[in-house]
């Protein structure tokens, strides 16, 4: 199904052809087919760095493309559109790549974004904590020195393809000297590095990427596993998150498109009474609507990517919770709505929409709640007072 694409440069509508083509040649058996025999979608992930596309937003003097958020969140929405998206793109390319190239030291840049721009190395990003949950203040995996090297020590849950990923950047924090205040610092570790444990979470998502929780026991690194200055370590953090929210958004945006066109699909075929399903206004208007809140999401990712590539962190911030929000509650909407008009046959494996409700419900939890998103624009927008 076509989305309008007006206010869009030509290179973005090329893009958003290559991706859709890619993505059409794998297609959502793909990955279902991945989910039941417990296996990564390694070919289309190679493919797709391949074309350029995995590292299109990353510095081209480290190999990436040299465009940005605009152009990283066309590639994951289409691939989703498709019914194959890679999660890990949200964490890899997005997040742990952005954050080493602002912030990275030249060794990082040089140890780190050639691999990632080109796929051959992946990166998880471990930041939640069973007791923190979205408050990232109250992080307890804590790191201090021991002469030239760090301890790692803590719990983190929730992490993405730690099986996968040949490193993870731990958001840790350590001690302020001056001070003695605890304050935010990220390290890269190794998977294989000893004392870091994983241990997969039993989930009812069915998805190819599987969920760790991690224990980090006196974890030994090296002082260059600390990614930039120590003391910029929040403004790091919060430089990461931003691309987080706006590929969630192209993540949630593309399976409401996956899901609607099913529907649409079966609502111009099927025929129970004298005219297709789709004729009566009962099942058109509510895809209608999905369509609509899809379309009004993606146009504010587009402004949170804008804003983000033009450098303003503050304005990126509010419009990207904003499209976050947005496109978790239109995708959500879009799956259930598709389901509805599939009727019984929504709820079967061989139309594999039932799986995408689970799948959906991502988009409104992760990797921060709407809750926390209202909370956001209450306080940061609407300069209400803040209840916590």
């Amino acid at each position: 199904m076509s989305m309008s694409t007006v206010l869009e440069t030509e290179e973005h509508q090329a893009l958003r052809a290559a991706v859709a083509a890619l993505g059409k040649r794998y297609g959502r058996e793909y990955m279902t087919s991945l989910v039941s025999e417990g296996a990564h979608p390694r070919e289309l992930w190679a493919e797709a760095a391949k074309a350029g596309f995995l590292g299109v937003n990353l510095p081209e003097e480290y190999g990436g493309g040299g465009a940005g958020m605009a152009e990283l969140s066309i590639v994951l929405e289409e691939l989703g559109a498709s019914g194959s998206p890679l999660l890990m793109m949200i964490v890899s390319p997005a997040i742990c790549s952005t954050v080493i190239a602002r912030f990275g030291t030249e060794e990082q840049k040089r140890q780190w974004l050639p691999g990632l721009a080109d796929g051959s190395l992946t990166m998880a990003f471990g930041i939640t904590e069973p007791d923190a949950g979205s408050n990232s203040h109250r992080i307890t995996t804590t790191a201090r020195r021991d002469g030239d090297n760090w301890l790692l020590t803590g719990r983190k849950v929730f992490v993405s393809g730690v099986d996968i990923a040949d490193a993870t950047l731990i958001v840790g924090r350590t001690e302020d000297a001056g001070t003695g205040k605890l304050k935010a610092c990220l390290f890269i570790v190794p998977r294989e590095t000893p004392g870091f444990q994983r241990s997969q979470i039993d989930m009812e998502v069915q998805a190819p990427e599987k969920q760790f929780e991690l224990v980090l026991d006196d974890v030994r690194l090296p002082a260059e596993a600390l990614v930039g200055d120590e003391d910029a370590g929040l403004l790091q953090l919060f430089a990461g998150l931003n691309p987080e929210r706006i590929m969630t958004a192209a993540f949630a945006i593309g399976m409401g498109r996956y899901a609607l066109g099913r529907a649409v699909e079966y609502a111009k075929t099927r025929q129970v009474w004298k005219e297709p399903i789709g004729a009566h206004q009962a099942v058109a208007h509510p895809l209608a609507q999905a369509h609509i809140e899809l379309e009004l999401a993606r146009l504010m990712m587009q402004k949170a990517a804008r804003l983000y590539d033009a450098g303003d962190d503050f304005g990126a911030g509010e419009a990207a919770n904003m499209a976050k929000y947005a496109a978790g509650e239109a995708c959500v909407k879009a799956v259930d709505q598709a389901v509805h008009t599939l009727g019984g046959n929504g709820l079967t494996r061989e139309y594999g929409l039932a799986s995408l409700i689970t799948g959906a419900r991502v988009a409104r939890i992760a990797p921060v709640s709407r809750e926390m998103i209202l909370n956001y624009i209450s306080h940061q927008t609407l300069g209400l007072p803040k209840s916590y």
